[in-house]
């Protein structure tokens, strides 16, 4: 699985202009199922999330967990970041097919909540608008292929 990682102050994800899914301090994620991936992938992906210290602690280091300063995540399907960019137009036939990648999604959002971390999402398939305030910034770009 890939996904984006951004530290944000507040985010929220909307749907033909109503929101669906909205966090304060915490995590955007982008996510993406690859062709071949599992609930593996996914166990893996939740876990590193939930351990990764990229938010500030009292001397401002980057010494702190999602948990441990008590954020939320807001998890939005991308498969975008499947994208084969060897010509000028990308190609997606390397994200997982809808169906898989729609469960593997809703398996990531599960294993993110099982991890404590509070959970919103958007709507897997629909045209979304996001908005977020990206905190530093702080953008993390991840791949369980790696």
């Amino acid at each position: 699985m890939r996904a984006v990682l951004q530290r944000v102050t507040c985010a929220s994800v909307s749907v033909e202009g109503a929101v669906v899914g909205e966090i304060g301090a915490g995590l955007m994620i982008l996510a993406c199922a690859m062709q071949g991936d599992g609930e593996a992938e996914a166990d893996k992906l939740a876990a590193k999330i939930a351990k990764l210290r990229i938010f500030k602690d009292e001397a401002g280091k980057m010494n702190r967990s999602v948990r441990d300063i008590g954020g939320a995540a807001l998890i939005v399907s991308q498969f975008t970041l499947a994208a084969d960019l060897r010509g000028n137009r990308p190609g997606f036939s390397y994200a997982a097919a809808p169906e898989e990648g729609k469960r593997l999604y809703d398996y990531f959002t599960t294993r993110i909540a099982a991890e404590g971390i509070p959970t919103a999402n958007g709507i897997f398939g629909a045209d979304m608008a996001v908005s977020l305030v990206n905190d530093g910034p702080v953008t993390i770009w991840m791949d369980t292929a790696d």
